[in-house]
């Protein structure tokens, strides 16, 4: 393979949809600069890694991809890596003397920089090797960006950095403490999103219920701002912390038509012993109680939930209670990891380590259980009607979309796919439910060519 003109680029992405928003900052700026922006990898000069480094399988896969971008370099298939984001930041300098092959590392930076220094890189022109981070990025509105997500939603931030201190967690060493952005500067950016189209906003951030606490406000607040916007967007509430649960935000997600009756509400554990020994505030009877209330105080509520299993000192008993939480509340939106040990956190040489076979073991339990609510619930709405969001458009042979429901969030959730010939992207489709797959997806038709 020949290596392509040098003013072409391309983004490859990890991690989060948090991560997402940096690399789709990335993009924009060497939209700006000029440089040729393809989504084809094999068709770039320059090839772009915006790594994740929150996991020890995160960071297996960024050095999975380091790798395997400085072997195409080497093999004479691509003119230049450039290596960005959490990995860079986390381990800063070691990452230049690991890799003498990569062109360029960027800490968590100023993008435009980075965009200018790869535009150098290809012009063959003079360039920094290492891009500092300046500081904690001010949580300001976010500059131009060439979204990498279909269309039909967008990804809003809404804060950077974590005031927690949970001691398995390296965020807050990698991000900063927390910071809200002003309402004026999410309003802003959320009114430029729909007005590019975009059909739903997913609000995130590191902790996304400490919002407006530095400001003297909370985010029920920023979230009425939001909804009571001109269009008809939606809101997705994504990361919400189960402590000092902003209680106003319930008759929102109840009663308000344009914010999704969903939360995405990471509890961690549910058994007391291990909670504390994860600094998580709170009891596994706290966890229970904030659950419980959030059922009663929004009828139609889905909760979608992550846990760790295998953190030090975890018994079988405690695991166990991780399971009782998922089959008490119905969870079938879960998502379930062991335990990794973080470089720098307080849990990285805790005592009471979990053998990784047990570990993985008490995993598989949480999602057998977690697979079996989703069973039920997917296959008890066969035979419903229910509005969908399309977010692929018409396959060629079938006319087959593929769209979300109220019930799931983008990327880590169900789909469905559905019969809509005429249907678009962005389009909301009332459709029937008539079967699931394999992966308790649903399987769906259009009902009388509705579109909203």
């Amino acid at each position: 393979m020949t290596v392509r003109p040098a003013d072409r680029v391309a983004l490859i992405h990890l991690g989060c949809a948090r991560n997402l928003i940096d690399s789709e900052l990335i993009l924009g700026r060497m939209a700006e600069e000029g440089l040729v922006v393809t989504g084809d990898p094999s068709e770039a000069h320059t090839v772009v890694l915006n790594t994740c480094s929150f996991i020890g399988p995160a960071r297996e896969e960024s050095h999975g991809a380091i790798r395997d971008l400085v072997e195409r370099k080497q093999a004479g298939d691509l003119g230049a890596v450039v290596v960005a984001g959490c990995l860079v930041q986390r381990y800063r300098r070691t990452l230049e003397r690991q890799y003498p092959d990569v062109d360029m590392f960027a800490e968590i930076s100023d993008y435009r920089a980075l965009a200018r220094n790869i535009r150098n890189l290809s012009e063959g022109e003079k360039h920094q090797r290492y891009l500092e981070g300046p500081g904690l990025r001010e949580p300001r509105r976010e500059g131009a960006r060439l979204l990498a997500t279909p269309g039909s939603y967008a990804y809003l931030r809404i804060s950077h950095g974590c005031d927690h201190t949970c001691s398995f967690c390296a965020i807050p060493s990698i991000r900063g403490p927390h910071r809200s952005k002003r309402p004026s500067a999410v309003l802003e950016e959320a009114e430029e999103l729909i007005a590019a189209g975009v059909k739903e906003l997913v609000l995130v951030a590191e902790d996304s219920t400490a919002w407006g606490r530095d400001l003297g406000t909370e985010l029920p607040a920023l979230v009425e701002s939001l909804a009571d916007l001109d269009g008809d967007a939606r809101l997705r509430v994504m990361y919400a912390y189960p402590n000092r649960f902003p209680w106003d935000l319930a008759p929102l997600l109840a009663e308000h038509p344009k914010v999704l009756p969903y939360l995405d509400i990471p509890v961690q554990h549910a058994a007391t012993p291990v909670l504390r020994a994860m600094r998580r505030a709170g009891s596994g009877d706290q966890v229970r109680r904030t659950l419980d209330r959030l059922r009663t105080e929004v009828p139609d509520l889905t909760l979608r939930t992550t846990v760790l299993l295998g953190f030090p000192g975890e018994t079988d008993q405690d695991a166990e209670e991780v399971v009782d939480l998922v089959r008490e509340f119905g969870l079938s939106r879960v998502g379930a990891f062991t335990y990794s040990p973080e470089e720098g956190t307080p849990g990285f040489d805790l005592d009471g380590s979990v053998p990784e076979d047990v570990a993985m073991a008490r995993r598989d339990a949480v999602l057998a259980e977690r697979d079996a609510q989703l069973a039920r619930t997917q296959t008890g709405a066969i035979g419903t009607e229910v509005e969908v969001l399309v977010d692929e458009p018409p396959d060629p042979d079938g006319g087959v979309i593929v769209g979300r429901s109220l019930h799931d969030a983008p990327e880590v959730d169900m789909v469905t796919f559905a019969e809509a010939p005429e249907a678009a992207v962005g389009d909301r489709i009332r459709v029937r439910i008539e079967a699931t797959d394999e992966e308790h997806n649903w399987i769906a038709t259009q009902v009388d060519g509705d579109r909203a």
